[in-house]
């Protein structure tokens, strides 16, 4: 993927979407390595039995935006190296049942070999609905993940 000229690879990696992205209608707003931010506008397929917003979604929408940050500071700084998650603590702070969700990934931490990214998801109110941390392992060119190479998979 390639970031436009002020470093935002968000409108490359929406032109791309697939798999849980595309399937939960979640759009980058800006993607950099230093902040990445999406959106989505709940719809039925985003609630539980209650009408409200599933935990999964905002389990999601965090480990989405701190994935994307922590993968494009992998591959700009640390020779190419891709990213998985190992760990993602989300406190649910308040139901919603309609509007749009943002997410905003921040680094706390990023290392040669781990990364931790904070991350925040508010409603249309600007309301802080959840809150969370990702912890994510670098793997090296050509590493095996799942018994093939980590690699970006476009194809769904």
């Amino acid at each position: 993927m390639v970031a436009s000229p002020d470093g935002d690879f968000a409108p490359a990696f929406n032109a791309h979407l697939a798999g849980w992205n595309f399937a939960m209608g979640i759009r980058l707003v800006r993607a950099t390595a230093e902040e990445v931010t999406a959106e989505l506008e709940i719809d039925k397929r985003h609630r539980q039995a209650y009408g409200i917003v599933h935990g999964g979604v905002y389990s999601g929408l965090i480990e989405t935006v701190s994935s994307v940050a922590a993968a494009i500071w992998a591959r700009s700084y640390t020779k190419k190296q891709s990213v998985v998650g190992l760990e993602n603590h989300t406190s649910f702070l308040k139901a919603v049942r309609e509007g749009k969700l943002s997410a905003t990934a921040r680094p706390l931490m990023r290392g040669q070999r781990t990364q931790v990214w904070e991350a925040g998801v508010t409603d249309s109110a600007g309301r802080t609905v959840a809150r969370g941390t990702v912890r994510l392992i670098s793997l090296e060119a050509g590493a095996v993940l799942a018994g093939e190479e980590a690699r970006i998979n476009r194809k769904e």
